[in-house]
């Protein structure tokens, strides 16, 4: 596992960024009266309109460092086009992995639809290699409360019931090239997700590492057939 950190790491901080957005890292008190450090980044141009929300969620343990990074990354991509990002920091170096994690996620977005600047009702769940995995487990508990997972990358087994998922829009990709083997596994990963029923769009980047740069266009796309 600290070998595995150390890759994300070094790659996160090859990664050439964009532009920053506009950025802030908040702390949210939650229902259960435990503090979740979150990295906000608004929309590009402010409207009259509540924005959409994605919650983003980094690789490795989730850290400071890695969730400012997914934010600059990847969040600033969708505050171009309008979205509200919340990427929160994992209180327990397990990114959101596990019940509790899953549970201070779904704590989250009540909090921030409090706002007036946030839309209610069904959010974007995206996430970075340990973050993708997040993603989908938090999916499954709740499939109806999500408009779909973002999984750039992640890995889906038999091992979970993934029934729940039936419908359900998944986004997935995976490096070609990837350092951590995850190629090897994405035939498995597709096998067992389209046997659940999802409705998955999936592909390999080709030379890609583990770590790469979003397609825009074929994102784009998915986002106007499932999003706002």
């Amino acid at each position: 596992m600290q070998r595995l950190v150390q890759l994300l790491l070094v790659l996160w901080v090859l990664l050439p960024f964009v532009s920053p957005p506009a950025m802030a890292q908040e702390r949210i008190i939650l229902a259960d009266g435990s503090m979740l450090n979150v990295f906000m980044v608004q929309p590009a141009e402010t409207t009259d309109q509540p924005s959409p929300l994605l919650i983003l969620m980094g690789g490795g343990p989730g850290n400071a460092s890695i969730s400012r990074d997914t934010s600059m990354w990847l969040g600033s991509g969708f505050s171009d086009r309008g979205w509200v990002v919340a990427v929160p920091i994992s209180p327990n170096n397990r990114a959101f992995r596990g019940a509790e994690n899953n549970e201070k996620v779904l704590q989250l977005i009540d909090e921030l639809q409090k706002r007036e600047s946030i839309a209610t009702g069904k959010v974007l769940l995206g996430g970075v290699s340990n973050g993708g995995m997040s993603a989908l487990e938090i999916a499954r508990r709740n499939p109806e409360k999500y408009m779909g997972v973002l999984a750039v990358p992640a890995l889906a087994t038999s091992v979970f019931d993934n029934r729940p998922l039936d419908g359900f829009p998944i986004y997935l990709r995976i490096g070609g090239a990837d350092q951590l083997g995850w190629a090897d596994q994405f035939d498995d990963t597709v096998d067992t997700l389209t046997e659940a029923g999802v409705l998955l769009d999936a592909a390999i980047l080709d030379s890609a590492p583990h770590m790469f740069r979003m397609q825009w266009d074929s994102l784009d796309a998915w986002l106007g057939k499932y999003t706002p």
